[in-house]
């Protein structure tokens, strides 16, 4: 006869508890399963991928590229990593993600990568202004600017080429959507669109409309907008992550753009406009992947 598998333990992989991570702790506490919390800073990653046990290991650190790495190391047949180094990667930089986004013909704004000022100074030139100039990776709306003129675009520029960064001297210039009525963040879990959210600027003159930038956020139903739901999850999908907050725009005459795809996604803020338990859908998602977990030693 069959005999059902024991859930695989779940591992928290974190270096801080914010808001997000204590209501996942909550959750897995809720849940029954057997988990556990690692610091990833204290995780010694061999390339020959031993030394940690099976089960399943939800990436939750902030610092994206460490989660990456760590991701990396993780990776083995006897261990589902959420979200895996791959998906990390994509997202974390937006010229990868825009790429991506492409190659799985889904709409977004048009991007153009930068290697060199003036030959960026001419493309905005035909494609005029204004236009967004953003670097490859970077939250909460910082470093992205919206350039009005040649003055401000070459000063921004020639900025940028002086950073020390390799990748910060070299920003993407995108087109400009106005998003009067703001954008739409949605979470997507396991394939499915969880919850979503409204974001609107209320600061005179920010045309960003992020949370960190004094944003206000609403509930948005997804069961009266299908579309929305169905696009973000495609974006997730064709990134590669379990776990994604996807943002969306929508053009004036109603064509909606994946603007960004987030896997490290704050959901904080989310939980509380919508009165959705973001936190046990996760939980739930790492209980079915648990169930289905590789079992031997690595």
């Amino acid at each position: 006869m069959d005999v059902p598998r024991t859930p695989s333990p779940i591992t928290l992989v974190a270096s801080r508890l914010r808001a997000e991570e204590k209501s996942i702790i909550a959750a897995l506490e809720a849940s029954g399963l057997e988990w556990q919390h690692v610091d990833p800073r204290r995780m010694r990653l061999s390339a020959s991928g031993t030394g940690h046990s099976p089960g399943v290991y939800l990436m939750r650190d902030i610092a994206q590229h460490r989660a990456a790495v760590v991701a990396h190391g993780l990776a083995h047949p006897s261990r589902t990593v959420i979200n895996s180094a791959e998906a990390i990667e994509v997202c974390a930089n937006k010229w990868a993600t825009a790429l991506t986004l492409e190659a799985h013909v889904l709409p977004t704004p048009a991007t153009w990568a930068v290697t060199d000022t003036q030959e960026a100074m001419d493309l905005i030139g035909d494609v005029g202004y204004p236009v967004v100039l953003k670097p490859q990776a970077s939250s909460w709306g910082r470093r992205v600017s919206l350039l009005t003129d040649a003055f401000a675009a070459r000063a921004v520029l020639e900025h940028c080429e002086a950073l020390p960064s390799p990748q910060a001297k070299l920003p993407l210039l995108q087109e400009y959507v106005p998003a009067p009525a703001g954008d739409l963040r949605v979470l997507v879990v396991g394939g499915q669109a969880v919850a979503a959210e409204r974001r609107v600027s209320t600061s005179p003159g920010e045309w960003r409309h992020n949370v960190a930038r004094g944003g206000e956020v609403a509930d948005f139903p997804l069961v009266e907008r299908r579309d929305v739901a169905d696009l973000a999850v495609a974006a997730a999908r064709a990134t590669g992550a379990d776990i994604a907050g996807v943002d969306l725009l929508e053009r004036p005459g109603g064509e909606l753009l994946v603007l960004e795809v987030n896997a490290g996604v704050e959901f904080a803020g989310l939980q509380r406009a919508t009165g959705i338990d973001i936190a046990a859908a996760i939980v739930e998602m790492c209980r079915t992947a648990a169930s289905g977990s590789m079992t031997g030693a690595a």
